[in-house]
């Protein structure tokens, strides 16, 4: 099977999600399924190329190259399906193509985004675009139902497939104080303010822990305790020293930094979501979205309980047992047999 790929989150160095999901899942199809093809489509720019697959190069930037929608298949050669792994846009001929669908925080969350970020999806049409799939792949039931019901997606045609962590580390020791460990972009539906400011309020009744945030964003969090790393590449020892990973998220498609914490050894603090109910089960401590006040005791708490850090730690190491990149991968590359079909 040739599989045809819109590969332009993984030029600029792909520090971004959709950039992670797409080169993990890339590496993983091209390991499980050496007998398929996969072409991807790369503007102009720096790339995370991953191994296993045909670059296709393109001399324009991506804003130039897919500003007025031309056809992927047609840049991207003969395929068989053409693979888009989250909605932007483009067009795509008569060749089937499958789209994913990571969230819909721009249609719930409208105000967590900037002018361009709202044109840009007004741009892509995600609904238009889900619709004419032959496929449409999701992060977790839980988004699956929303496709179905809100965009009228027939139910036969949307796929839930979850992700999955990268490999454990092997333990290594990370100096400084104990500390807490954000991961993810600097942006409100993320809630990065409210977890500075249920730290600070913790800090204030005697917690002696650090908060260190990796990751980036137009958002501009600090205070006392708070430490911002910025971009890292390689999390696995930022993981494995942590006393929990935190997302206090107000939506999320998947929420895979707790997920990975897991795999490294540290427990997770999440908002009460659906998303996370599914993913983590019982393998988290929740904390209704926005309540800083009730965050903050879930800070002190597992800051202060190391039997609680070991029964999160289990529970949650149970969960996400099933889940590897290489599932991930035959589950989708079956999906997209379907669509080629």
């Amino acid at each position: 099977m040739r599989v045809g790929v819109d590969g332009r989150s993984l030029v600029g160095g792909g520090a971004r999600g959709v950039a992670h999901y797409t080169a993990a899942l890339l590496e993983a199809l091209a390991a499980e399924h050496p007998e398929d093809e996969y072409r991807v489509l790369l503007p102009r720019g720096r790339a995370l190329v991953p191994r296993g697959v045909v670059p296709v190069r393109h001399p324009l930037p991506s804003k130039l190259l897919f500003a007025a929608r031309p056809r992927l298949d047609g840049l991207i050669g003969d395929v068989d399906v053409v693979w888009a792994p989250a909605p932007a846009p483009l067009g795509v001929g008569d060749t089937p193509f499958v789209l994913t669908v990571h969230d819909r925080s721009w249609e719930v969350r409208p105000q967590d985004f900037t002018r361009y970020e709202r044109l840009w999806h007004a741009v892509a049409r995600p609904r238009a675009l889900a619709r004419r799939a032959a496929r449409v792949l999701c992060d977790t039931e839980v988004v699956r139902g929303e496709v179905i019901r809100e965009w009228g997606v027939p139910a036969d045609r949307v796929r839930a497939v979850p992700l999955a962590p990268r490999p454990a580390p092997s333990p290594r020791a990370v100096p400084g104080a104990p500390y807490f460990l954000f991961v993810g972009a600097l942006e409100p539906r993320k809630a990065p303010d409210v977890l500075v400011d249920a730290f600070l309020r913790a800090r204030a009744r005697g917690l002696e822990a650090e908060l260190r945030i990796a990751g980036e964003g137009r958002l501009e969090v600090g205070g006392a305790g708070v430490r911002r790393l910025g971009r890292v590449d390689d999390l696995g020892a930022l993981y494995a020293g942590a006393l929990a990973v935190v997302l206090p998220s107000w939506l999320e498609g998947f929420g895979l930094p707790p997920v990975e914490g897991l795999a490294a050894g540290a427990p997770a603090i999440v908002s009460d979501l659906p998303v996370f109910r599914e993913v983590l089960g019982d393998g988290a401590l929740y904390v209704a979205p926005g309540d800083a006040e009730g965050l903050a005791g879930a800070l002190l708490a597992v800051a202060g309980d190391p039997a609680l850090r070991a029964r999160l730690l289990e529970a949650g190491r149970a969960q996400i047992a099933p889940l590897s990149w290489a599932e991930t991968a035959r589950r989708t590359r079956a999906v997209l047999a379907e669509a080629a079909a």
